[in-house]
């Protein structure tokens, strides 16, 4: 059934998945962690700031598209920014993400994104 979908998946559909996956699994956590790390630094800007949210969309779309034009150019320098599994068009939505999940370095990034904002909401919380 996975193949099937796939085969139907245009060119189109299959870059825009790929880009919405690295900006939402690769380039989303680093912005909002960004974001985070400011607020408990003390900037007092953005308390009930809506930009903070519009910045980190902003950011996440431009670092991923950044990403994906340069990754398959320059592999060895975007290694951990682009990956090739996102944009292959023989997978399915739920095989991409699988298919990244099972990397070593992609574990690491995981676990090191959820206990930075693991660590800094509970900074965030008890600081006020």
């Amino acid at each position: 059934m996975a193949a099937i979908a796939a085969a139907r998946k245009s060119r189109l559909h299959n870059a825009l998945e790929g880009i919405a996956l690295t900006a939402t699994l690769q380039s989303f956590p680093t912005f909002a962690a960004a974001a985070l790390l400011l607020k408990l630094c003390g900037n007092q800007d953005l308390v009930g700031d809506p930009g903070v949210a519009i910045f980190v969309a902003v950011a996440s779309l431009a670092h991923a598209l950044l990403a994906v034009t340069l990754g398959p150019s320059f592999p060895a320098v975007c290694n951990t920014l682009y990956e090739p599994k996102f944009f292959d068009g023989t997978l399915s939505l739920s095989d991409k993400i699988t298919a990244w999940r099972t990397h070593p370095v992609a574990s690491l990034q995981l676990v090191t994104i959820v206990l930075l904002l693991s660590v800094m909401a509970v900074v965030t919380a008890s600081v006020g």
